[in-house]
């Protein structure tokens, strides 16, 4: 069975869109079958985006996992000066987050397949609804991977559902030497602040 983190995602193109309403942003955006929540902006990324502090206005931030793009653009939308980086494995939110942060003018979002991202690049802020679904190992090897590449004084958000793990994740991180933090909790999802 192909899921929206597969590269190329086994669900025929099927377009539509949603609408991402926050107090300081709308946008509607392109959506598609085969990616993460095609038919309405996920509950956890709207708790994510409605109390992430705003983040730095300057440097590289990262969307980890970004689908089509909701989490990016806000992020852009917010530090219109920063390089926002959308990473994801699957080739076809890459290219709807392409488009819509180019209807949205956000010129500063880069769309990059994961494993094509300049390895020299750090960033001041990570921004994510991680994939949980992907199963604990594969989870705990991306999330080693991208954390690694906070620059200092950086931050990484994650929005985890409390019944998908969030409680042990947050352990999880702990033990592999992070100060991971649960900075708010609502609709059963935290949101984790993780630092060196």
């Amino acid at each position: 069975m192909a899921h929206y983190f597969s590269e190329q995602p086994g669900a025929p193109s099927k377009p539509s869109s949603v609408d991402l309403v926050l107090p300081d942003l709308h946008l509607r955006l392109e959506t598609d079958r085969g990616v993460f929540s095609p038919d309405r902006v996920d509950l956890g990324t709207r708790v994510l985006l409605e109390t992430v502090p705003p983040p730095p206005q300057e440097g590289d931030l990262l969307d980890l996992g970004c689908g089509y793009g909701p989490i990016a653009l806000t992020m852009a939308s917010r530090a219109p000066e920063a390089t926002v980086w959308a990473v994801d494995v699957n080739r076809r939110s890459l290219e709807l987050t392409e488009r819509n942060a180019r209807a949205a003018h956000l010129y500063k979002v880069r769309s990059v397949h994961a494993d094509e991202m300049p390895p020299d690049v750090t960033f001041d802020a990570i921004w994510s609804n991680p994939a949980i679904r992907i199963g604990k190992a594969a989870l705990h090897e991306m999330l080693t991977r991208w954390l690694s590449r906070l620059a200092p004084g950086g931050a990484a958000y994650l929005v985890v559902q409390k019944h998908l793990g969030s409680d042990s994740l947050q352990r999880w991180l702990g033990e592999q030497g992070w100060q991971a933090s649960r900075e708010a909790s609502r609709a059963a999802y935290r949101i984790l602040k993780v630092t060196r």
